[in-house]
């Protein structure tokens, strides 16, 4: 039987990670900071960890085959200096504990393999224009955490372990996200495009997205950055369209840019630019998509 170790599996992505380890059978253990907690809610094994304060302890990594890593702060809220603190060093220092935690282990130890989790962020906001994992970072304040990110994660590469950066898109969740953001207007008929909605949104729906996750720690073609994003990338418009459609709502009412960016700040750029980013990767390795057509698959994640 193969054996995972997963943190973050307390959030919206290792949720659905999590489903499809034990759907395949597969024994997983949780690294938490509140191992009581994650235990009683996930039903796992789970061990305490500080990832801020400590490297990741070896009962939870030894003798392990993978470790898939989704822990980090939620980006989605207002970018003050705390929140930027706190955004940057769940991921940076977190992974960098993290990779600590499998460089105390012996090689015959050590797990074969790291996925760290990363964001089409890494790409910062680049219009039109198609991005494939061989696309440059962008600059900002997002772009730069994900390239520090992916850079310690690489470190587990120097351990001999293959490592994979998932670079994952906006997840089409009913209860947790973009997507549930928007559900209250959208179902009362005050729904619309976002800032003249010609920003492209690289989503997946998170079957995919968890589906992904596996492929890459089981098949020994995949490493390094991944775009964990549906084929077909829609602009906010066509999403707005899509989802109003599948809601059987209007989707006509336009919400300003000044709106947002006085509700979120500098966070709101996420939803007022946009990048186009397709999943070259997966699909040159063989990765049948679940959910490849939009409004099938918001039809999918609401019925969930």
């Amino acid at each position: 039987m193969q054996r995972v170790t997963l943190t973050g599996a307390t959030g919206l992505i290792g949720g659905y990670v999590l489903r499809e380890l034990r759907a395949r059978d597969i024994d997983v253990t949780v690294l938490s900071r509140d191992a009581r907690r994650a235990q009683a809610k996930l039903g796992v094994p789970a061990v305490g960890w500080n990832p801020l304060g400590e490297p990741a302890p070896a009962a939870a990594l030894e003798r392990r085959d993978a470790v898939i890593h989704l822990a980090g702060e939620n980006v989605a809220q207002r970018w003050s200096a705390p929140a930027r603190r706190a955004i940057r060093d769940s991921r940076v220092k977190g992974t960098e504990n993290l990779v600590a935690g499998l460089g105390a282990l012996g090689s015959d130890d050590r797990p074969r393999v790291l996925l760290s989790s990363s964001a089409i962020g890494y790409y910062g906001a680049h219009g039109e224009e198609p991005l494939d994992e061989e696309a440059p970072a962008g600059s900002g304040f997002l772009p730069d955490v994900c390239v520090d990110w992916e850079a310690r994660a690489r470190g587990a590469g120097q351990l001999g372990m293959r490592t994979v950066q998932m670079r994952t898109g906006v997840v089409l969740d009913r209860s947790e996200g973009a997507l549930a953001k928007m559900l209250p207007p959208f179902r009362l008929g005050l729904g619309g495009p976002v800032a003249g909605g010609r920003q492209y949104v690289s989503w997946v729906h998170p079957d995919d997205l968890a589906g992904i996750a596996l492929a890459a720690i089981q098949d020994e073609r995949w490493s390094g950055p991944v775009n964990a994003t549906a084929p077909e990338p829609a602009t906010n418009g066509a999403l707005s369209r899509a989802l109003g459609r599948t809601l059987h709502r209007p989707a006509l009412l336009p919400v300003p840019g000044f709106a947002l960016r006085a509700l979120y700040g500098e966070m709101a750029q996420i939803v007022t630019t946009g990048a186009r980013v397709l999943p070259a990767k997966p699909l040159m390795l063989g990765y049948r998509f679940r959910h490849p057509q939009l409004e099938e698959a918001l039809s999918a994640a609401l019925a969930s």
